[in-house]
């Protein structure tokens, strides 16, 4: 979808369009926290430069033209008119500072994904085919320290350096997801707090699991990996269902 013409000529549109929708879906599955959380999207080759969504508005009514651009190497950032919230700049400006792997960056505090980092044990283990898409793919923070001002962030993006994990659970905070695009990434956050869902339900069966084995569970993870384009139309398909709705989310 091309920038509305009574709206001003935004560079990134079409990455803007796509976070824009992240932003609305998220609330539609009830997986974000009052005007907390926050993503971001690198646009630039290093991936210092990124952008964000304003301090505190509702993820339902983020707009494409509404994202911030934001330099993580700037330390004026916040003492600037519209400055992003302390905390996402906290979080995320570390993240694009330290790890420029991580294109895009979701953190929620959605309910069983919280869950989960609440447990004592927050290891998600493969019980069925889609907690088996995290198998080794998923990295814990056991210390947290209060709201994710830059020490915070400072430890979480220390925890993302291996390319391989895209996926922290935040003790007794939530989790944070990083992917290459945003419809990577908005998938791997869809779907692990689909697993956790499954996980948490079945440990409230209070009976005993039945989990895959390490090496099945580390083939599915690879196939998951591997699958063409699924990512791409998930994120397509939602897109799609908020034009034909006539959402303003690419205004």
């Amino acid at each position: 979808m091309n920038a509305p013409q009574t709206r001003p000529n935004l560079d990134h549109w079409q990455e803007r369009v796509d976070l824009a929708a992240a932003f609305r879906w998220t609330v539609r599955l009830n997986m974000h926290e009052a005007v907390a959380n926050h993503f971001s999207l690198a646009v630039n080759d290093d991936g210092s430069k990124f952008l964000m969504n304003p301090n505190q508005m509702h993820f339902s009514r983020v707009r494409a033209s509404d994202l911030l651009l934001v330099d993580a190497n700037d330390p004026a950032t916040l003492d600037r008119p519209g400055a992003p919230d302390p905390t996402a700049w906290g979080l995320h400006g570390a993240l694009h500072r330290h790890c420029p792997h991580a294109r895009c960056a979701m953190h929620v505090h959605s309910v069983h994904a919280t869950v989960l980092a609440c447990l004592k044990d927050k290891r998600l283990p493969p019980l069925d085919q889609t907690c088996a898409m995290f198998f080794n793919r998923v990295a814990i923070d056991d210390s947290y320290g209060g709201l994710a001002f830059e020490e915070e962030g400072e430890r979480c993006a220390q925890l993302l350096q291996d390319p391989k994990v895209k996926t922290l659970v935040m003790g007794n905070h939530g989790v944070m997801v990083i992917g290459d695009t945003v419809a990577e990434t908005w998938n791997r956050l869809y779907y692990f707090e689909r697993a956790a869902q499954t996980y948490i339900t079945a440990l409230q069966t209070g009976v005993e699991l039945d989990f895959l084995s390490d090496e099945v569970a580390e083939k599915t993870a690879h196939e998951i990996e591997t699958y063409p384009e699924q990512d791409i139309r998930h994120l397509a398909e939602l897109k799609a269902i908020l034009d034909i709705e006539g959402s303003d989310y690419a205004a």
